[in-house]
């Protein structure tokens, strides 16, 4: 290997390190504008292909491996796998995973030798980053960076988080283009930055009107379950939420996914103690449970309880968690996490509830990393979204504050409360805004009173979520067509 070729190998690894850095549990998010610009020179002054797509793909395997770190501790001791073999299946997600970014660095380099570097290898970036959820896993994207950066959330409601990661992709190709020394006409394209102050600012932070009680139950991970036990906890966990409920006067009770087996649809015993929590409280209470599929098989599943007890929706978690609650084929050798017989079967429908004259919306766990899962929500006329989820399998690792950021994400796309309830942490309320409001403290029992409002209407993202991405590919694949400057006659 000369020298040229270390050093661009070099500059990869700068890029895997920053993007990494970007997140919890670093959170140095102000890097976002920069973190790409080290792969990008080297792309730059790379000639051939192979080394191209190699450097992309060394920093995909940093990128990956450092943000996802906790998935090897996860499969070590909730799936039973043991140290080497939770490893090696790490390992492998990170390389298959990468291969989004060797195909990013084969691609951006060809666009980083053109006049429109700075805008087509922005679009390229985005666009491929819009794969990851059809393509494999998805988490956090270079957009999420900014949910605490006023200016750029901005863009939110408009372009979802795709015009975020489009936004420090330009930046960091202006960057890469003036440490090459490029003609200063190719960095023009900054200026775009400048759109910003012009776009509707973001709402105002208020405290909500509406109440609802946000249960935190504190189960560990690692508990065996009987009948007796489940009966024992959910009866528990009913007399907690009926005492805050009733004296605080709130309007929604929210359980949230949880590693206890409530059977709701097989368990008489459950059912009839989340019943007569609904009618003692004369509220709705939505909660996680174990459903069945039409054709069989085990569902995550949400429900909500009119306040008379009475099933008034039903929601079954459409993306499922790989490892978490189904196996992929290619990793046919490794355990999953949670112990339900069988692989889980997905949901096939978006259904929003109606509560008391509002409708809700609520997405299960990692269904908050897909953007335009989430929009079909309040696009159907939902008001208020929910958030169920078990952070537990993280432990305490930085896992919890990245899902939270997802969340916030969500929340500003579409321009509504999410209410947050989690069964360890991070139980919380967040704005239209993107703003947390208060954070309940982890690894206690909580009945959590949070403020909330009712909110009418939808962003342009809600409606049309797919436009940005779409545009950003069109515009990367003109990137790539010949072109020659007309001669005048």
């Amino acid at each position: 290997m000369n020298r040229q070729t270390a050093v661009n190998f070099a500059l990869a690894l700068a890029t895997g390190v920053m993007l990494v850095l970007l997140y919890p549990r670093f959170g140095y998010a102000f890097l976002a504008p920069f973190a790409l610009a080290p792969l990008l020179v080297a792309l730059a002054r790379e000639q051939r292909w192979v080394p191209r797509f190699l450097l992309g793909y060394v920093a995909g395997v940093v990128f990956w491996a450092g943000l996802c770190y906790w998935i090897e501790g996860t499969l070590d001791r909730y799936a039973n796998m043991g140290t080497a073999l939770a490893m090696l299946a790490f390992a492998l997600f990170a390389i298959l995973k990468a291969l989004h970014f060797g195909l990013f660095g084969l691609l951006a380099a060809v666009l980083m030798r053109r006049p429109l570097a700075a805008l087509t290898v922005a679009a390229l970036w985005t666009a491929i980053e819009r794969t990851n959820g059809p393509f494999g896993f998805a988490w956090l994207t270079l957009g999420d960076a900014g949910t605490s950066m006023s200016m750029p959330m901005r863009l939110a409601p408009i372009t979802g988080v795709y015009g975020l990661s489009f936004l420090f992709a330009l930046m960091a190709t202006v960057i890469a283009l003036a440490v090459l020394r490029r003609p200063r006409r190719e960095w023009l394209w900054i200026a775009l930055v400048a759109v910003l102050p012009m776009l509707p600012a973001l709402p105002d932070a208020v405290h909500g009107n509406e109440r609802a009680l946000l249960i935190q139950p504190n189960i560990s991970e690692d508990a065996d379950w009987s009948l007796a036990s489940v009966h024992s906890t959910v009866a528990s966990l009913a007399e907690l939420s009926l005492r805050a409920a009733q004296s605080s006067g709130a309007q929604l009770i929210v359980w949230p996914e949880a590693p206890l087996p409530l059977y709701f649809y097989r368990d008489t015993g459950s059912a009839m103690m989340m019943q007569t929590l609904a009618r003692a409280a004369h509220v709705p209470v939505l909660f996680g449970t174990v459903g069945e599929a039409p054709g069989g098989g085990p569902t995550n599943s949400a429900i909500l309880l009119d306040p008379s007890g009475n099933v008034a929706g039903r929601y079954d978690k459409n993306f499922l968690v790989p490892f978490g609650e189904y196996v992929p084929s290619f990793f046919w050798w490794v355990n999953r996490v949670t112990q339900e017989a069988g692989d889980f079967v997905p949901g096939r429908s978006y259904p929003v509830f109606g509560e008391q004259g509002h409708k809700l919306g609520v997405f299960i766990c990692y269904e908050s990393a897909f953007p335009y899962l989430v929009r079909r929500f309040p696009a159907a006329g939902a008001q208020a979204l929910v958030n169920v989820s078990n952070d537990g399998y993280f432990g305490t690792s930085a896992a919890r504050q990245q899902h939270l950021k997802l969340v916030r994400m969500r929340a500003a796309e579409n321009a509504r409360w999410i209410l947050r309830a989690t069964n360890d942490g991070l139980t919380t309320v967040v704005d239209p805004a993107g703003r947390v409001h208060g954070i309940a403290k982890s690894f206690e029992r909580a009945a959590w009173l949070v403020g909330f409002n009712w909110q009418n209407g939808t962003t342009f993202f809600t409606r049309y979520p797919e436009w940005f991405p779409i545009a950003c590919a069109l515009i990367a694949a003109l990137g790539f067509v010949p072109w020659r400057r007309r001669q005048l006659t």
